[in-house]
């Protein structure tokens, strides 16, 4: 599942970058984005499991979960929440890229 979604991504990288430089920062950043989520995740699990809260890095908007591969209640790919086309690049330009 998230191979497809990165593959996406991916496609959609090289060809609106400018350079291998940009196509390179671009995509080592989605892939920390990526660990960074189940990194955080797992910490928020283990902190549940100690009765503590656990404070996220990013806003919700911008975790993996959110935008790459949102799910349903039942843990299935949300088809009415996931981006594609159009709505994935503007949201990888204009917001999770925003320069």
């Amino acid at each position: 599942m998230f191979e497809q979604a990165f593959r996406n991504i991916d496609d959609i990288l090289r060809r609106e970058m400018s350079s291998e430089l940009d196509y390179v920062e671009q995509t080592s950043w989605i892939l920390f984005l990526k660990y960074l989520d189940a990194l955080e995740h797992e910490r928020a699990q283990q902190a549940e499991l100690d009765g503590h809260t656990y404070s996220y890095l990013l806003e919700k908007k911008f975790r993996w979960n959110a935008w790459a591969v949102p799910r349903t209640a039942k843990g299935e790919l949300d088809h009415n929440l996931a981006l594609i086309g159009g709505d994935l690049c503007e949201f990888v330009d204009r917001k999770l890229f925003h320069t």
